[in-house]
């Protein structure tokens, strides 16, 4: 039993290990060293939920750059019921500005 056990969770960390590191590889190579830098990959995915919604999800809310700046530094879980809430992100306002756009472009 114990390594059945073992061998389950070597699998479930190995794929999570592997899944975070190939969301890193859905961004575009300017936009990349800020989802890593800010982490934003480790919880969200360009076009599949992981654990917050999918870029090209937040893209369909259709918010404006200063709303998507506004809700990185202070999210508002409400808009995303059933999604576990986001931690505030102190992301400088240009970083910030460029994760929108790139978001927005999602469309």
């Amino acid at each position: 039993m114990k390594n059945i056990s073992k061998l389950i969770l070597t699998f479930v960390f190995g794929t999570m290990a592997f899944g975070f590191q190939a969301k890193a590889e859905d961004f575009p190579a300017d936009i990349k060293p800020l989802m890593t830098k800010y982490t934003c990959f480790a919880c969200h995915k360009v076009d599949a939920r992981l654990v917050g919604p999918a870029y090209k999800d937040v893209a369909k809310k259709k918010y404006s750059v200063d709303k998507i700046v506004a809700l990185i530094a202070k999210p508002q879980p409400s808009n995303w019921p059933g999604y576990p809430p986001m931690a505030p992100m102190n992301v400088p306002k240009d970083d910030a500005v460029k994760l929108a756009k790139y978001i927005n472009s999602l469309k």
